[in-house]
C-alpha cells in the first residue's frame, strides 16, 4: 500500500476555493502523537481543545470544529475511531464523540508501516505540509503538533521520491523570487526594509499571495517582496491586502510594545510600497482569495500618529 499516495489524496470538503485543512491538521497531530507514543490513543474529550486551537491558528478564518475530521478521516483509510462500545465512529457530532468515549489513532496498517519504516513518518509529514500549507509556517506547525522537526526534515527527505512527494514538490519557477524582488526594488512592500549582506539581500522573501499549495501561480501578480517578519504575519493572517492595495492589520492581533506598534499596528491603512512602474501589482483575484481564506477577522482602523508630550 502506498501510504504517501493515500495521504496525498485525502478527501477534502471543497467549495469555491475555500480552505479546509481539517484532516491534514488532525493527521499531522496524530503523527506527532505517534512519534511520542506509538501505542497511545487520542481521546476526543481530552484533545478537543488542543485540536480546536490548531484549527483556529492554522485553519480557515471562519469558526469550525475538530469533530468533523475526527469522524470523517476514517473514510480515508488512515485513521480509526473506537468508542466505549467498540470499533467505529459514532458520528461527527461533538456531544456524541464526547459522551461515547470516542478515541482515535492511526489505522493499524499505517502504524505497522511506520514501525517497519520509521522514515515514513517524516515523508508523510512533508507531503501534508507541502500540499496544504506555505513553507513559512512549516516549522511553527511542526512545533504546534509536537513533531520532531529534525526527523521531518532529514529522514523525510531521504530515499527515492514517490509520486505524491513529486506532486507536492511540483517544480516551482526558480525565476519568481528574482522577478518579485526586482519588481519591488529589493525592499519589503510593507515596511521598506532592504537589508544587504555584502552583495546579497538578507531577510527578504518572495511571498505568494494565493498560497502555492492552493494553486497559487509563480507569477509576479501573485507575489509580494516581504521581509521575513511580515511574510510570516501575512501567511498567518495577521496582515492582508485591502482595496487600493492598502495594508490590513487584523483586530485579533494584540501587541503592547513599541516594537509591535511600529512594525505591525502602524501598518494599518498604509499603501503597499511598489511595484515599480510597468509591473503589475497583485491581481484582485489573488488578493480576494487571501482576504477570504487567510486574513483573520476584521481589519483595524488606521493607527493615528503617536501623541506628543
Amino acid at each position: 500500500m502506498d501510504w504517501l499516495e493515500r495521504v496525498a489524496k485525502l478527501r477534502r470538503w471543497t467549495n469555491n476555493d475555500v480552505r479546509a485543512p481539517h484532516k491534514p491538521l488532525l493527521l499531522l497531530y496524530a503523527l506527532g502523537s505517534f512519534q511520542r507514543d506509538a501505542d497511545g490513543e487520542l481521546r476526543y474529550s481530552a484533545v478537543e481543545e488542543e485540536l480546536k486551537r490548531l484549527l483556529d491558528e492554522y485553519g480557515p478564518s471562519h469558526p469550525t470544529t475538530p469533530a468533523y475530521p475526527f469522524h470523517h478521516l476514517v473514510s480515508d483509510g488512515v485513521w480509526e475511531v473506537r468508542t466505549d462500545h467498540g470499533l467505529g465512529s459514532p458520528g461527527s457530532g461533538v456531544r456524541v464523540l464526547r459522551s461515547s468515549g470516542a478515541t482515535g489513532r492511526l489505522a493499524p496498517e499505517l502504524r505497522t508501516a511506520l514501525r517497519r519504516e520509521p522514515a515514513l513518518l517524516g515523508r508523510l509529514a512533508r507531503v501534508l505540509l507541502d500540499f496544504h500549507f506555505p513553507s513559512s509556517l512549516h516549522t511553527d506547525l511542526c512545533e504546534a503538533v509536537g513533531l520532531d522537526l529534525d526527523l521531518v526534515e532529514t529522514e523525510g527527505m531521504t530515499g527515492t521520491l514517490g509520486g505524491a512527494e513529486r506532486a507536492a514538490r511540483r517544480q516551482r519557477d526558480k525565476r519568481m523570487r528574482e522577478l518579485v524582488l526586482t519588481a519591488y526594488e529589493f525592499q519589503c512592500a510593507f515596511c521598506g526594509y532592504d537589508g544587504m549582506l555584502g552583495a546579497s539581500t538578507v531577510g527578504l522573501e518572495a511571498a505568494h499571495v494565493r498560497w502555492w499549495s492552493y494553486d497559487g501561480p509563480d507569477e509576479v501578480d501573485n507575489g509580494l517582496c516581504l521581509c521575513s517578519l511580515h511574510h510570516k504575519l501575512f501567511d498567518k493572517g495577521v496582515l492582508g491586502l485591502g482595496a487600493g492595495h492598502r495594508i490590513l492589520v487584523s483586530q485579533r492581533f494584540v501587541g503592547r510594545s513599541e516594537a509591535s506598534r511600529q512594525h505591525v499596528l502602524a501598518l494599518a491603512g498604509r499603501p503597499v510600497i511598489g511595484p515599480q512602474a510597468g509591473i503589475p501589482s497583485v491581481a484582485g483575484r489573488h488578493r480576494e482569495w487571501h482576504a477570504e481564506q487567510v486574513f483573520r477577522g476584521t481589519p483595524r482602523a488606521a493607527l493615528g500618529p503617536a501623541p506628543v508630550g
